[in-house]
């Protein structure tokens, strides 16, 4: 059994048909940052409509948020999910309905997960518009045997049940929070994905490895040293690395400090110091890793 996602009483059936449409739909979901893209053959829909949509999950209420583009004009990988209607003044009642379910499914779920005394912490409960499948999101650190939580959720809400095991980085993007610049935290304001963050960022931006200052409220790096990363790495070609001998006008010196905004380095041995700008340090110098 995997332990982070488990369907009670669904089986996975493969559609041997693959739906053909004429148009792109952008949809964007209630909540969520990221836009998807489904098909239709219907050419009504425009941008702000409340529709209904086809999902892995089930049937979902979403919003148009671009005008439909003819297929050819995109490019995708896997076959898409049709829009299949305009929603209903019932659609959205129910929608608001499912909200108001959601909350005492997480509590039960809760109490049930207690009573169990599994190594869990539950996230969101999310209905599916059809109220077909109710979904648990959780975070854990370790595998967690929830099969006895399965059975009785489902006995109790007589419907599949879906357990969704979520990292870190979801977790801050769902819950939100200030960041240390004093804005709303990226991942829950814009970000559609999470990139790939590593301590050489902060390097190239010459920070200070402190763990601490350099991690989000996920415990994980910061999404923002992704924004400039290439910036500096364009502005630290060709330059010698920090504490790195060179030599310049025939004396020796020691790479103490370079700042990429103002263009200086900062250059020392036992006599004196100096300034140079970046330019200087590139084409005046002599050091091991030049170009």
């Amino acid at each position: 059994m995997e332990d982070h996602v488990k369907n009670f009483g669904e089986e996975s059936v493969e559609q041997s048909v693959v739906q053909t449409y004429t148009h792109a739909c952008s949809i964007r979901f209630k909540g969520a940052k990221k836009a998807y893209t489904f098909g239709t053959n219907d050419t009504k829909y425009v941008q702000g409509d409340q529709v209904i949509v086809d999902t892995v999950r089930g049937l979902e209420l979403g919003e148009v948020i671009a005008d439909l583009k003819p297929i050819e004009k995109i490019s995708m990988s896997t076959p898409l999910k049709p829009v299949l209607r305009k929603a209903t003044k019932q659609d959205l009642d129910n929608f608001a309905k499912n909200r108001d379910m959601a909350v005492e499914a997480m509590k039960t779920c809760d109490e049930s997960i207690r009573k169990l005394g599994l190594d869990m912490h539950l996230i969101s409960a999310e209905y599916t518009l059809d109220r077909s499948k109710v979904i648990f999101s959780y975070v854990a650190d370790e595998r967690v045997d929830f099969r006895e939580l399965l059975k009785e959720l489902a006995s109790i809400f007589k419907c599949r049940i879906e357990l969704r095991q979520i990292g870190p980085r979801d977790k801050a993007k769902f819950i939100g929070g200030i960041g240390t610049c004093g804005m709303e935290t990226c991942c829950s304001r814009f970000l559609p994905d999470f990139d790939v963050i590593s301590i050489n960022m902060a390097k190239n931006q010459l920070l200070a490895l402190n763990i601490q200052k350099l991690s989000g409220q996920c415990g994980k790096l910061l999404c923002c040293l992704k924004y400039e990363d290439d910036l500096y790495k364009e502005l630290r070609a060709n330059l010698p690395k920090m504490n790195e001998l060179l030599e310049y006008k025939g004396k020796k010196y020691r790479v103490s400090s370079m700042n990429m905004l103002t263009g200086t380095a900062k250059l020392e041995n036992r006599e004196e110091a100096i300034i140079l700008t970046l330019n200087e340090l590139r084409n005046d110098t002599s050091f091991s890793n030049k170009q």
